[in-house]
């Protein structure tokens, strides 16, 4: 049996704009792993199983996609240990899926290259693909056109999953940006975050379109450096430049929720 951690991701920044033509949304955004993760553990079986996390899909959709784009069975067995806050916005179910099409990959006797290994999971979900890099990407067209990134990492992450807001799902929080015009000013949004980008300035790029929270502002007073919402949410996070501070918010949150607080992962 083959195991490895399948990390959190947040979106340092998402700037979103009109509708493409395959009806999903333009969007530029700043994909960053953090070390809270989940744990995937996966061999050869004689059928397919994935255990340990009753509500899984998209591990099942992604092995039963590789075998038979590999034309073999799709004869693992996958178990999922899970960390990562489920429904989140910090995409727990796509680094999953992305670790296990790794994993069953490197089992078969013909392993599929890693271009199409990303074609496919691209269809997966638009967090799949970044999954399958390493370090932070700048994410374009729908979120899948993925560039590496140089970026900072001498920070430390707090992470706040409130109790008091639910998950919304994500095509709601869509019909809800659009109600609203949100697209309307994408340009200067994205060369705003572009511009932030090549100084290395996190905080000096613009807030997620998708959604908005107090908590942002809060993490902010308490000496984050930048503050947001991670996709659609409801997880927020703070980027502190210490461990020693990040702790010292935690204390005047730890009543609002879930927090973690750990290092960036490449």
């Amino acid at each position: 049996m083959s195991e490895r951690l399948a990390y959190a991701k947040i979106n340092l920044a998402l700037v979103v704009g009109p509708t493409l033509p395959d009806g999903k949304h333009e969007v530029t955004t700043v994909l960053q792993r953090i070390a809270l993760a989940d744990r995937i553990r996966l061999e050869r079986a004689e059928t397919l199983a994935v255990e340990g996390f009753e509500d899984d899909t998209l591990v099942r959709e992604a092995l039963e996609l590789l075998a038979t784009e590999a034309k073999v069975e799709p004869a693992w067995r996958a178990v999922i240990a899970k960390e990562i806050p489920v429904a989140s916005g910090l995409g727990g179910g796509s680094s999953d899926a992305a670790v296990a099409l790794m994993l069953a990959n490197a089992t078969l006797d013909r392993p599929v290259a890693d271009a199409r290994l990303h074609e496919l999971a691209v269809g997966l979900g638009a967090d799949v693909p970044f999954f399958l890099t390493r370090g932070p990407q700048l994410g374009e067209g729908d979120g899948t056109v993925l560039t590496p990134l140089e970026l900072p990492q001498a920070f430390t992450v707090l992470l706040l999953v409130p109790e008091d807001r639910s998950k919304i799902s994500t095509a709601d929080v869509y019909t809800a940006f659009d109600g609203r015009e949100g697209a309307a000013g994408y340009d200067g949004r994205r060369r705003r975050l572009l511009e932030a980008l090549g100084r290395g300035d996190l905080a000096g790029m613009p807030q997620n379109d998708l959604a908005e929270t107090p908590y942002a502002g809060a993490l902010l007073r308490l000496g984050a450096l930048r503050a947001d919402v991670s996709g659609a949410g409801p997880a927020v996070f703070g980027l502190f430049a210490d461990g020693s501070s990040a702790q010292a918010a935690r204390g005047e949150i730890e009543g609002l929720g879930r927090v973690w607080i750990g290092p960036p992962a490449w």
